[in-house]
């Protein structure tokens, strides 16, 4: 495989070795020094809360109903969010019928069928889905993103994920998942040949003279012809390299594994650190890796999780969690721990602490890692842990705009973070609360867009379009 050959240039917006962009404010000063949040919303589910759907006034079809998922991206457009994040499932969750008929993730649209509907009532906004380097083929993956590229003009981005539900297996005739290990070691494979197969031809291979009758120049296409431990794909790729040369990567993950494969390849990481201390650890870590492997730290935009209910007063906001908290049911809750641990928890004493002799397993060693640190961090019972993550156990901002809008401010400048990746409690309130209400406040203070300074999502990112590996211009 031949070495990448990154672009060291930019698009026009890229904010360069500072990370600072200048932003007009309200009137029309411009702050200097100061550092911008990038902000993405995580919407699918249109909540990971699990009692979200029943809270008064929410949608509760939201996930599969196009014309709300129509008005959200348009909203998040209209607040200049960077992107609209789709996550995915290859399987319905593994949790017991009575705790699965409560679930609101049962049922949602595919990612690219989607996205790519939304990509064209739509000018701006990036288009950011979850591709499995698990349980499907390299060729589908770069087909896939560099169509949604070109019908939304450069605003899609691939997010690599090595699936953790061992249910995905059974639907793909496999009885037993893929080791933990392994997974990784084929994603690695799997980027390469992806973004190989981006740069299957030169941008200006396709000629298109009439006249001649020359339609493409054979010289600017490149056969991958990749053979590895893991794949086998000769290539080319047949459609145009993507408007963006490749869609901007995501990577989620937090393991040793999953931060290592991050480093190397992502563009933005989708991350969900419990507090601002163990953001900047894994900020610095990160970022640090990605120096080791000769990329520049500001190509790569930590973006953790985060939950925000917002306010009037510090009180209304809490007595919004608190309710939409109350709406999840003990089955739900059980079944949600269960998942995260990777272990049935059903068995456990519910008033007692969690178990210290719990087995190893194959799923999700991050979640897993959570969960302990959060019942040893607070002494939560089972039920306590349950209903925390019954309901939704990440980082959340929980207050008024001023002092949601004071704790992202922090997050950037004492390096937890180049932005956030938005999760909303209930829609639509929720979100209208986030657009109407903190994005001004954000905006007031310098520290993000007024307006959209380019057209790409890298444009959104900062982020340089990568030179073709096999044409770098001279």
């Amino acid at each position: 495989m031949a070495k990448r050959r990154r672009g060291n240039g930019n698009n026009g917006t890229s904010n360069g070795a500072s990370g600072i962009k200048k932003t007009k404010t309200e009137n029309g000063s411009i702050p200097s020094g100061k550092k911008q949040l990038h902000l993405t919303a995580f919407m699918r589910p249109v909540s990971l809360h699990t009692g979200a759907w029943r809270y008064p006034g929410a949608y509760a079809d939201a996930n599969f109903n196009l014309a709300h998922l129509k008005s959200f991206i348009r909203k998040l457009e209209s607040a200049k969010f960077d992107a609209f994040f789709m996550a995915d499932h290859l399987a319905v969750l593994n949790m017991p019928v009575e705790a699965l008929k409560r679930s609101h993730t049962t049922t949602s649209f595919e990612p690219f069928t989607l996205l790519s509907a939304l990509s064209q009532v739509t000018e701006k906004i990036g288009l950011a889905a979850t591709a499995s380097t698990t349980y499907d083929e390299p060729y589908h993956i770069a087909r896939r993103f560099a169509s949604l590229d070109h019908l939304s003009n450069g605003r899609a981005a691939w997010n690599i994920v090595t699936t953790g539900n061992p249910e995905s297996a059974k639907n793909f005739g496999q009885d037993e998942h893929m080791q933990h290990s392994d997974r990784y070691k084929r994603a690695r494979e799997f980027y390469d040949v992806v973004t190989g197969l981006w740069d299957s031809f030169a941008d200006d291979a396709f000629i298109r003279d009439q006249k001649s009758g020359i339609f493409l120049d054979p010289e600017k296409m490149h056969t991958l012809n990749h053979k590895g431990d893991e794949l086998q794909v000769k290539g080319p790729l047949n459609i145009a390299r993507p408007v963006q040369g490749w869609p901007v990567i995501v990577q989620a993950g937090q393991s040793e594994p999953g931060r290592q494969l991050a480093a190397e390849t992502a563009e933005a990481v989708f991350c969900s650190p419990k507090d601002l201390e163990s953001a900047k650890s894994l900020y610095a870590d990160i970022k640090e890796r990605a120096e080791k492997a000769g990329r520049d730290r500001n190509h790569l935009k930590i973006l953790p999780a985060v939950l925000i209910i917002i306010g009037d007063t510090a009180e209304e906001a809490q007595a919004k969690r608190l309710k939409l908290d109350s709406l999840v049911h003990y089955d739900s809750a059980i079944s949600s721990l269960s998942i995260a641990l990777g272990a049935d928890a059903s068995g456990f004493d519910p008033d007692a602490p969690l178990p210290t002799d719990l087995p190893e397993t194959n799923a999700s060693k991050s979640s897993r890692v959570g969960v302990l640190k959060l019942a040893e961090d607070e002494k939560l019972t089972v039920r306590q842990l349950a209903g925390r993550y019954g309901g939704y156990a990440g980082l959340a901002f929980v207050g008024t705009t001023e002092s949601i809008a004071n704790e992202m401010g922090r997050w950037l400048d004492e390096g937890g973070c180049d932005g956030f990746t938005v999760t909303l409690p209930f829609l639509p309130a929720g979100l209208d609360d986030v657009a109407e209400k903190l994005v001004p406040e954000l905006q007031r203070r310098g520290i993000f867009r007024l307006d959209y300074e380019g057209t790409t999502l890298r444009d959104h990112l900062g982020l340089p379009r990568p030179q073709n590996q096999f044409f770098a211009k001279t």
